[in-house]
């Protein structure tokens, strides 16, 4: 179906350094823009972002720092980039959160005009999980072609979820699947394992989701002033802080957990002194 246009309307993509919208740089955009009368124009400038390109980035669009090391930097595009969106409305796909946030942070950042007030902006993968909701409901609907009669209760969605793991062995049967580095694999099977695997993806330490691992396997804090700092370096610096989530209203899982980090502590500071005092 074609689009009904009173004005033009410019889907675009950013590749950048990384996932934050204010530390991380764009380093590659590309635009289509669609006329009213269907003509398209598609234009991409690689950016030059002035800080190193991590190699999970690069893992993942396949862009190096020599790649882009003679291309300009974003000031130098963004009168130009700003005049061929000039007029349009705004489209892709997770750029609400994303995308136009982080083109905003570059316009902003070389002080050059770039209003979005009066656009109006279309996130397509909104669209899909909105008309595709990630509810028990949806999902029967959608692999099982059928209806969910007495939803919520407890033995109807029991059921329910039984018939549309079937489904999804049926639908997804050597279905190609494509991780955020690029690497693929046939990761649906009649296999319990294999299911678990593919399915349990978070890297959740506890239960709830407060303490979780980070690359090199330490449980971090997930919350607060100490987000991103591993248990162990929070407890050596400030050892108020294990009283603080002990007496806290965290589960009683979480508490377990800090507790056999501290004990697991003490047994390395008990280790280091025994091997000082021989």
């Amino acid at each position: 179906m074609q689009l009904q246009l009173k004005r033009p309307i410019a889907f675009f993509d950013l590749e950048t350094t990384g996932l934050s919208i204010t530390s991380d740089r764009l380093i590659e955009i590309s635009i289509l823009k669609v006329h009213p009368d269907g003509k398209e124009e598609q234009k991409t400038w690689r950016v030059n972002p002035g800080i190193p390109i991590p190699p999970f980035s690069t893992k993942f669009h396949g862009i190096k720092d020599e790649d882009v090391k003679d291309a300009p930097p974003f000031k130098d595009i963004a009168k130009e980039l700003s005049k061929f969106l000039s007029g349009c409305d705004l489209a892709g796909y997770n750029a609400i959160k994303f995308d136009v946030p982080v083109l905003m942070e570059e316009f902003l950042r070389c002080d050059t005009s770039f209003d979005i007030s009066n656009r109006h902006v279309v996130d397509v993968q909104n669209i899909f999980m909105k008309m595709e909701p990630r509810t028990l409901k949806g999902a029967y609907r959608f692999f099982c072609n059928k209806e969910l009669v007495d939803a919520h209760s407890a033995a109807a969605d029991t059921f329910a979820t039984y018939e549309i793991l079937k489904a999804q062995l049926d639908r997804y049967q050597d279905a190609v699947y494509e991780d955020s580095t690029g690497n693929e694999s046939k990761p649906v099977l009649n296999d319990i394992k294999a299911l678990h695997d593919f399915s349990f993806h978070h890297r959740n330490a506890d239960l709830a989701g407060q303490i979780i691992f980070n690359d090199q396997n330490q449980e971090v804090i997930n919350f607060g002033k100490h987000k991103g700092k591993t248990i162990e370096e929070i407890f050596s610096k400030e050892p108020s802080y294990y009283d603080w989530m002990m007496k806290g209203d965290f589960p009683l899982f979480t508490k377990k957990l800090i507790t056999t980090i501290k004990l697991r502590m003490f047994g390395k500071q008990v280790t280091l002194t025994n091997n000082k005092n021989q």
